[in-house]
Order: structure tokens, then sequence, then C-alpha cells
């Protein structure tokens, strides 16, 4: 497993993360979680990205039991604050310093752990200023709470601002945490050139598209039974976008090449993502052992250009690249 810089920070993390998004907590049970995260562990993933909304605060609890005993100065476990938990009350949300100082001590506890190496804005606050959610961030770093601050689909304009507000506040903001594969590439125009100037390095999201990249959905066919497409539990809505027969006949073109370099589908996937200098890591879920096993072969692989070529000229008539389709929260997100 290779490492890479965090940013323009001197923290190295593994190139590729596990991540517990959809997984731990809701769709798979605690005992599959576990063998997920030892099998990351035992290929070298070094580095854990969870939230405290994920499964309503249960995939932290999942997370921390299953890292339970690891070396802690030997991983890198990042989590977020934002987004509604317990019971969803008014101050059960957003960036205001009442709710970040009660989240990250809910997170510690659940992760069973003294520090996270890097605490994220979920999404942007657009009820707090900025400057009571920065100062808060850096209080959460004084008192050794979180070691790195990230932010998480914040448009560059964001970035920027916040950026400007550590350095005042001497506090280390080194990561964004966006969207990112073949298909959805609203980071390139803006927050890529942005983040590159400023020291942020890209933790992505969804390089596989959710699994649409793995070429298991057929275009004209039904979903196979217990993939991503068919769960009720959330993952059928997550995947919905990309259940089209444009984008599935283009995925399904995309076969050729991954067996010209000798990469299954979502191991090509995971590389392109990798290819781009701003990547810090790519995270990858999993409900199976094998499936991290999989994953992880993507780390270190480089695609020439005439692969990366080839992946543009199949995929471009369905790509997204509108930067204003950016994840932004809405007021009635929590009415």
């Amino acid at each position: 497993m290779k490492t890479r810089n965090l940013g323009g920070s001197g923290l190295k993390i593994s190139e590729i993360a596990y991540g517990n998004w959809l997984t731990h907590g809701s769709q798979v049970e605690a005992d599959a979680a576990n063998a997920c995260v030892r099998q990351a562990l035992e290929v070298g993933i070094t580095t854990f990205d969870t939230a405290d909304v994920y499964a309503n605060t249960k995939a932290e609890t999942v997370l921390g039991e299953a890292l339970k005993g690891e070396r802690r100065e030997g991983l890198e476990i990042f989590t977020k604050v934002y987004w509604p938990t317990g019971p969803g009350g008014h101050n059960d949300h957003g960036l205001s310093r009442k709710h970040i100082m009660e989240s990250i001590n809910g997170s510690l506890k659940r992760l069973q752990t003294d520090y996270v190496d890097l605490y994220q804005a979920h999404r942007y606050d657009f009820d707090t200023p900025l400057e009571e959610t920065m100062e808060a961030f850096a209080d959460v770093v004084r008192q050794g709470k979180a070691l790195y601050i990230g932010v998480s689909e914040w448009r560059a304009e964001q970035i920027r601002e916040a950026h400007a507000l550590a350095r005042e506040l001497h506090i280390p903001l080194v990561s964004n945490q966006p969207q990112y594969s073949m298909l959805w590439r609203v980071i390139e125009e803006e927050i890529v050139p942005t983040s590159e100037e400023l020291g942020i390095g890209q933790v992505v999201f969804s390089p596989i598209a959710q699994g649409v990249l793995t070429g298991k959905y057929v275009p004209g066919q039904a979903a196979p039974e217990g993939s991503r497409a068919t769960d009720d539990k959330g993952g059928a809505d997550m995947i919905s976008r990309w259940m089209r027969d444009d984008v599935l006949e283009r995925v399904q073109q995309l076969k050729p090449i991954a067996d010209e370099v000798g990469l299954t589908m979502a191991q090509l996937a995971v590389a392109w993502v990798l290819q781009n200098p701003n990547v810090s890591a790519a995270i990858v879920g999993a409900s199976r052992p094998e499936q991290v096993t999989d994953n992880a072969k993507a780390s270190g692989v480089t695609l020439d250009a005439a692969t990366l070529k080839a992946i543009d000229e199949i995929v471009e008539p369905v790509v997204e690249r509108d930067p204003g389709k950016t994840q932004q929260p809405r007021r009635s997100d929590f009415s």
C-alpha cells in the first residue's frame, strides 16, 4: 500500500482509505464490518474515514470496536460533523460552536480514542458565521482532540475563505472530501486549482460511483440481487442517478481497457482518481472482505496517457463537470 501526504501537510495517509458511509451500522452487520476492517489492515490500509451522522452515530461505534487494540499511532482516523445526529433537536446539527464541541466529544467516545487525525466540516453551514466555526475548530485542535481540520463538499470560494481564517488562527486546514470519479468531475474546474494553490488535498469518496463503475449493472437488465441498487436502506437512492442506460452502456465499454491494463473494473476506477496529483486518498467501502482486497490492488497503479485518453473518449458524453453541482445543504434539510 502506497502512502501520500495529506495536502501540503506532513501527515502521511494510505492512498486508499477505508470508509463506512453506507455500510457499518446499517447495511452490514457488526461481524461483517469487523471482518472488512481487519482485511483493510491486512492489506496495508491505515486510514479510516467515518462520520457521526453515518447510521446516526452507529458507524463510529462499529469502527471504534473494530479498531480497538490496534496501535493508535499507526492509524489515521477521520470523522466529520454537521448533519443532524441524536434526536435531531435544533442544536443537533450545523457548525455552531455548541454543536462542534459536543460532537467531537461524542465522536471520540464512540471511536474509543483520545483524538482524531482529521476532523471535517461535513458541509458548509450558511446559518453560522464562518469565524465562529473556524474558532471552534481551532479550540478542538488546541485541546488535542483533532490534529488537522478538513472540509467536505465545499466550493472553491468557501475553501479559500476558510483557509484564510485557518492561517490567522494557526490551525492546519489541509483537506477537502468531495465526490469524484470518472463520471463525476465537478471538482476539476475550480476546486482542484484552488486546493493546489492552498496546499489542500482531496480525500475523494465514491470513486467507483457507488458500484456502477464495477460494470455489474448491465443496461436493460435487472440489478443483481443484493447489490446497492436493490438496497432499500438508502443505497438505491444514492446510486439512482447512474442507473440510466446511456451511462451503463458507456461503462460496459470500459471493460476492454481494464482487461488490457490487467485490472478489474473497480480497480481501474480507483486507480483513475489516484492519477490526479491533488488526490491524497480514495475512500472505498465494502460489505465483504474480498472487496477490500480487490480495491487495494489499485494502489501504486500508473495509467499511461493513452489509457486515460481512451477512458475520457468513452465516458465524456455522460460526465458531469458543472462546479455548481457541488453538494450544498438547504434549510429544508433540517425541517
